[in-house]
């Protein structure tokens, strides 16, 4: 099922259907202006803020990319959703903003999910907006239809207040401890039959009935755990609060890269000497690297489809990078994209990421289906944009709180890549230690 909606009742910015060129304003503050914009955009309808946390990860354009209100916007299922964005960003060429959900897998690798689904969000939906701010350290550019001075002046006037926190309350799993186990030995099982060699297999954490303030959760989140893909991003009732350091695929010019991330290990900021040697641990843990090499396969098989012959190379494999809470193994696959190919077919033929599946990809996202007990939806898809050029970046949704404000609904879901050698018990501690730093949020 494809909707494509008009623009929706909100702000008096838009004039016309023109975005004129960016103007800029300068910057004194920069923090400071930050949290005013999220307190300027709370009243639009659908928002979407992404946010490096000044990790200047490979360089991006911007430190905060903001888009406000809705101009169009596309929402559609699994079936035919990509041709239908294809033709909607030939229609609106621009800025575009939205998300990839899991279950697009049902189109590209005809499939089909059957799991409980407590948020709602559509398979996928990307809206052309009203206005882009773009913010730096030292200044922003505002892209709008209207006058940019009465936008900037209206977020330099916000007040930045504490936000109003949420009350306590119970957070439940879907799987127990001992069925998470027991699963875990049975994918082992596949594995050793030759089904597969890895599988990315999670679990969700819940709560309900919950009211909660998202954007005092993103600013908590993005505190105790910032990350370089952060974004917040709302669509009417639906809020996605994400704090995520992993990149699906980024496309600047002819070129196209992803940043796939397998291998964990707990940082210790109380003793440096353990942190370094957790650190190290990761560096040289064979069951680390044989993960991360798998995936490093995948996508240069998936990127191998959509570049240029003998194009694609590792540009750096098992790099150990720092956040806050853990050390994480990443690497870099990068190519140079086929003439004439459109973004979207670009994301089609890679969706969803091998970092969230296993290998090979078609029977793994079979077995997810059988074992997890939970819809992904978001998780574990992608939320990003497409500039006015044509180039695009996306992140993975991992390490985020999804929120339902109608049902009232509260979910986040953690996971590891399962291997013939995973322990079973270290998985599952795994998991709890991604849910860490949402916990601390929420409770």
């Amino acid at each position: 099922m494809m909707m494509i909606f008009n623009k929706l009742p909100a702000s008096s910015y838009g004039r016309n259907n023109k975005v004129k060129k960016g103007e800029s304003f300068p910057v004194n503050n920069f923090n400071e202006f930050r949290i005013k914009m999220l307190d300027w955009v709370k009243p639009f309808n659908i928002f979407c803020l992404l946010d490096n946390q000044q990790y200047n990860f490979n360089q991006p354009a911007f430190e905060c990319l903001l888009a406000a209100g809705c101009k169009q916007r596309l929402e559609a299922a699994a079936g035919n959703a990509f041709s239908a964005l294809k033709d909607f960003y030939n229609e609106h060429k621009g800025w575009m903003f939205g998300h990839f959900g899991y279950d697009l897998k049902n189109e590209t690798e005809q499939l089909s999910s059957s799991n409980f689904d407590g948020m709602g969000f559509a398979d996928m939906h990307f809206f052309v907006p009203e206005i882009v701010l773009q913010l730096n350290e030292k200044n922003i550019t505002i892209f709008c239809d209207g006058d940019a001075e009465s936008i900037f002046n209206a977020i330099e006037s916000s007040l930045i207040k504490e936000e109003k926190q949420h009350e306590i309350f119970a957070i439940q799993t879907r799987i127990e401890k001992t069925d998470y186990i027991n699963t875990v030995k049975k994918i082992q099982q596949h594995i050793l039959r030759g089904d597969c060699y890895e599988l990315n297999f999670c679990q969700e954490f819940f709560a309900q009935p919950v009211a909660i303030n998202p954007i005092a959760v993103y600013q908590k989140l993005t505190q105790i755990s910032p990350n370089p893909f952060s974004s917040l991003y709302k669509v009417e009732d639906k809020y996605c609060i994400c704090a995520s350091p992993e990149r699906y695929l980024k496309k600047n010019g002819n070129k196209i890269f992803s940043q796939p991330i397998k291998g964990t290990s707990r940082r210790n900021l109380q003793d440096e000497k353990l942190d370094e040697e957790n650190k190290l641990h990761l560096l040289n843990s064979d069951k680390e690297k044989s993960e991360n090499v798998m995936v490093v396969d995948l996508v240069r098989n998936d990127l191998s489809k959509i570049c240029k012959e003998a194009t694609v190379k590792v540009d750096e494999l098992f790099g150990i990078y720092s956040f806050p809470q853990v050390h994480q193994m990443i690497s870099t696959i990068s190519g140079e994209i086929k003439d004439g190919l459109h973004w979207t077919d670009a994301v089609k033929n890679t969706f969803p990421m091998g970092s969230m599946t296993g290998a090979p990809k078609k029977r793994v996202m079979e077995l997810i289906e059988q074992y997890e007990q939970t819809k992904r939806g978001l998780f574990s898809g992608s939320i990003g944009y497409i500039n006015p050029d044509s180039d695009f970046d996306f992140n993975v949704v991992i390490r985020s709180i999804l929120y339902n404000a109608t049902s009232k609904y509260l979910s986040f879901q953690t996971g590891g890549a399962i291997t013939f050698y995973s322990d079973a018990l270290e998985e599952y501690n795994e998991c709890l230690l991604k849910a860490e730093a949402i916990k601390k949020v929420l409770q």
